[in-house]
């Protein structure tokens, strides 16, 4: 047998023009474009029509994560204007920030934020810094009064009331995540309604996506990649539904790239096992997928760990013949745009 490809940072590059990143939502959540991948069949449809691709028993497992209003803008005491993007909360006046400065302070250094608040850098690692907040409200509750909702950067724009509504799913329930689960943004009501409609299952996990998510891979050599860790909880009841769809022949249809990242961190024999834990999973080609069988998801950011996950799940030349079907077709892409639904490449002989 032949040794399989290694792949490096510049195989997941790809030339995207400026005006194919969705700058808004659609105006309705499911009149989004929908691209179905199968095997070497490439079909344009529309979201709406999901339903009708999937079969009666298979079960739809969604990221049911609440964004949080994560983003903050503040001035060092020199004056010199500072964003400060939440990656995860560790004590009640306490957090990992992202900051973004022309000359970021050092490990005590102080930021004046909006309300009278400030922070104290207490250590560095590497584009993440641990601050401390002196403030009257609690952190998260500092948060909702004063936080932005964190548009990506690509957005070239600030957030209005709408984004409030639409960089959340209607599904929402767990507030933690710094970003949305952006394949959910495409479900409404009447979506679901059609699911259920159609007797396809469905089942909820949570992970809060971090921001460390999307920090960029530097090294053409993907195994010196760090993933940070992010924390997911499977619900006794969803791992119930996987159990029952595994053992019935069914599809288990992850919703996301962080729905299926969780699932396959807990991918436990026949199933995934229930409960809370971290994971740091960096999915590349090569690996072998336990537990998903179908992936709703959004087209991603060229040289990024998620389009190489895409392209471990459903083939490192197939996602190269669908982006490239994408852009020719003009879909629109990232957080706002449009999706795709994969089937997982099956080994072949």
């Amino acid at each position: 047998m032949s040794e399989p490809p290694t792949y490096r940072l510049s195989d997941f590059d790809y030339e995207l023009p400026a005006e194919l990143i969705a700058q808004a939502p659609t105006e309705s959540r499911s009149a989004s474009r929908l691209m179905r991948v199968a095997g070497d069949t490439i079909e344009d449809r529309t979201f709406s029509e999901l339903p009708d691709l999937l079969s009666p028993g298979d079960l739809v497992v969604f990221n049911d994560t609440r964004v949080i209003r994560s983003r903050l803008r503040g001035r060092r005491e020199t004056g010199g204007r500072v964003e400060l993007l939440l990656e995860r909360i560790t004590a009640p006046y306490e957090a990992w920030m992202q900051l973004s400065a022309s000359h970021p302070p050092k490990p005590g250094g102080r930021v004046r934020l909006p309300g009278g608040a400030s922070a104290v850098v207490e250590e560095r690692d590497g584009r993440f810094f641990r601050m401390r907040f002196a403030m009257d409200l609690s952190l998260d509750a500092y948060l909702e009064r004063y936080g932005e909702v964190p548009l990506p950067p690509y957005i070239a724009r600030a957030p209005t009331e709408a984004d409030i509504d639409r960089y959340q799913t209607i599904y929402a329930r767990h507030g933690g995540a710094v970003a949305a689960p952006t394949a959910g943004l495409h479900f409404d009501e009447a979506l679901l309604l059609r699911l259920r409609e159609r007797a396809i299952a469905r089942a909820y996990l949570t992970l809060h996506v971090g921001a460390g998510t999307f920090q960029p891979v530097e090294s053409e050599d993907l195994s010196r990649h760090r993933m940070h860790s992010e924390r997911y909880t499977i619900p006794a009841a969803t791992a119930a539904a996987v159990a029952r769809a595994l053992a019935a022949g069914k599809a288990v249809v992850a919703v996301g790239t962080t729905t299926l990242r969780a699932l396959e961190s807990a991918a436990s024999g026949q199933g995934v096992r229930a409960g809370s834990a971290e994971t740091a999973l960096f999915i590349t080609p090569g690996y072998r997928f336990q537990v998903v069988d179908r992936l709703v998801t959004n087209f991603h950011l060229p040289r990024s760990t998620l389009l190489m996950l895409v392209s471990a799940f459903a083939g490192f030349a197939r996602i190269r013949s669908a982006y490239a079907h994408a852009l020719e077709e003009r879909y629109r892409f990232f957080s706002y745009g449009d999706a795709m639904l994969l089937e997982r490449e099956r080994p072949r002989g």
